[in-house]
């Protein structure tokens, strides 16, 4: 099935650049491109598409409000989008994946590593560049405007165990092999995590983890 992708950036070669390695894949198309932020809006809700990648800074509209329109609390059916930019600012990995965003990459991430932050964001997993991911856990225990809310009910001891691997960046298969349990277990699993935190996917299941002080620094 292919995965079909808008791409959204003011700067005409970078979109080329990502229309290039995106169309190079075998399971994916850009079906759609905009300048500003604006347009990018408009056109996700026309195409529909299965993943959208956007910049942080457009004209008319940031990406981040775009995404909050897109993929935001109040959003019924969020659109998976991955943010790809050029500056890796704590504020703007921590508003990204406030606002909705299923990954968050530098634009000189490599195709590696874009075409697999598509895949997981269509397949309902987030990826955060690596060199990021650190840097995210002081940012959100620095940025808490009030204490996170707790569960609707306490997490079972393996519940916990896979909110860490989430937390940090995991893939499903990474926590089976990780914790040597089956794909439907962790699929179980999630989804229990995320019904008792009330949560729409796994980034948000990771902003709660890093907000309640559950994952180490040294992780």
């Amino acid at each position: 099935m292919t995965i079909r992708v808008l791409i959204a950036d003011d700067q005409e070669l970078v979109r080329s650049g990502l229309r290039m390695m995106i169309n190079a894949q075998a399971d994916m198309e850009v079906i759609g491109e905009a300048e500003d932020g604006v347009q990018a809006v408009d056109l996700a809700r026309e195409l529909q598409p299965d993943v959208c990648m956007f910049d942080i800074r457009m004209p008319r509209r940031d990406g981040i409000e775009a995404v909050r329109l897109l993929a935001g609390p109040t959003v019924s059916v969020p659109v998976p989008i991955v943010v790809i930019t050029t500056f890796d600012l704590d504020e703007y990995v921590h508003g990204a994946l406030k606002a909705g965003a299923r990954g968050f990459l530098l634009k000189d991430a490599g195709p590696d590593l874009i075409s697999q932050a598509i895949r997981s964001a269509a397949n309902g997993e987030a990826l955060i560049m690596p060199a990021i991911t650190l840097r995210l856990l002081d940012t959100f225990k620095d940025s808490q405007p009030a204490p996170p809310a707790q569960p609707v009910e306490p997490l079972s001891a393996r519940e916990e165990k896979i909110l860490l691997t989430v937390a940090r960046g995991k893939t499903n298969t990474e926590i089976a092999d990780e914790l040597h349990v089956s794909l439907s277990t962790v699929k179980s699993h999630l989804a229990s995590i995320m019904q008792k935190l009330a949560a729409r996917n796994r980034v948000e299941i990771a902003i709660w983890a890093h907000e309640t002080g559950r994952v180490p620094p040294s992780q």
